[in-house]
């Protein structure tokens, strides 16, 4: 009797430290530090997209100055000019594109200016107090967003998170610190912390 309650607490202790150490190997398996060019969007001129909102200028214009919204095609749709494509551009690569198709029949020397009045949002998922879509603000960091989304949840991982991000037609994920920069459009998720 004495070793039938010895041998099920050894298959208990057993059972008990296998499923401590497959625990910790998954954890360890769904590691994914950024890639290289996960942190060199953050090095580069910043790309309209859809749910950007501009404001453009034309001197001398006033009809045609105004803010417009980036759809979800990527266009703005534009007085005169229709349909211009603002996905993937910068402000400066707008600019140039609005006054030629201006200078085509329209204005003789215009001179346009494109500033991002609203950046697109982004969203914060996971153990956070209210998870959804908050608006970006330049200098936006990690923790700065989860402190807008109501901060952690008692159960949060409070040292990293995941961000996924589009940079250059690809979609990327990666862990980061909380101190780590944000971009529009990023998504961060909060993980569970394992105790």
């Amino acid at each position: 009797m004495a070793t039938t309650i010895q041998s099920k607490r050894k298959s208990h202790i057993i059972f008990l430290a296998l499923g401590f150490a497959a625990m910790t190997l998954a954890g360890c398996a769904s590691y994914r530090p950024a890639p290289p060019a996960f942190h060199e969007a953050l090095n580069q001129p910043y790309l309209l997209d859809a749910g950007d909102r501009v404001r453009i200028t034309v001197f001398e214009q006033p009809s045609l100055s105004n803010n417009y919204s980036v759809d979800q095609s990527g266009y703005i749709a534009f007085p005169l000019i229709g349909s211009v494509p603002a996905r993937g551009k910068t402000s400066k690569q707008l600019e140039s594109i609005i006054a030629s198709k201006l200078r085509g029949g329209y204005l003789r020397d215009p001179d346009v200016s494109v500033e991002v009045d609203r950046y697109r949002p982004i969203f914060v998922m996971g153990e956070v107090g209210a998870a959804g879509q908050y608006s970006y603000v330049p200098g936006m960091t990690v923790q700065k967003a989860i402190a807008a989304a109501g901060g952690f949840s008692p159960r949060a991982n409070q040292e990293n998170v995941d961000i996924t991000r589009q940079f250059n037609g690809e979609v990327l994920t990666g862990r980061v610190l909380i101190s780590s920069p944000i971009l529009p459009g990023d998504t961060l998720y909060v993980r569970e912390r394992l105790f």
